[in-house]
């Protein structure tokens, strides 16, 4: 038998795209605000049979937690550039009109980094706290959040 290489585990996802709608916050149980949005992310490429530039968008969903959703509420509204960094998560529910099981591919945000400056642009901000950017400077965070509750 041969021997098996171990694989790291990697999770990261990094997407640039503009918001879709206005986010939705809301609060669990425990109090813990929640954000949900999604971005439009475009790849153009050139169609080589009618030799025209296309567009392929996919819409992502995304989830922000704590402090950070809270801030979302604040400053990211439909149309708004983001820098989303995040891992894949799967969730499942149940159908209420069905009863059947479905299942719910999404990025859940670690740092959400605004790409405009202005009243709300050009901050990055995650759990730990807001790092406002000077306009001639790249707004950037190192503060990973590692307190999502799943």
């Amino acid at each position: 038998m041969p021997a098996q290489i171990r694989l790291p585990e990697q999770n990261l996802v990094l997407l640039v795209g503009r918001v879709t709608r206005d986010p939705n916050v809301s609060f669990t149980q425990k109090g813990q605000a929640v954000c949900r949005c999604d971005i439009a992310v475009n790849r153009r490429y050139l169609d080589k049979t009618t030799n025209e530039w296309k567009d392929d968008v996919v819409f992502v969903p995304v989830v922000v937690w704590g402090a950070a959703a809270e801030r979302c509420k604040d400053r990211v509204k439909k149309g708004t550039p983001l820098s989303v960094e995040g891992r894949l998560t799967l969730s499942e529910y149940t159908d209420k009109t069905t009863g059947q099981t479905r299942k719910n591919l999404q990025v859940t945000a670690n740092r959400v980094q605004i790409l405009e400056f202005g009243a709300a642009g050009g901050t990055s901000f995650d759990n730990e706290g807001v790092q406002p950017a000077a306009k001639d400077d790249v707004p950037t965070t190192d503060v990973m959040e590692d307190d999502v509750p799943f």
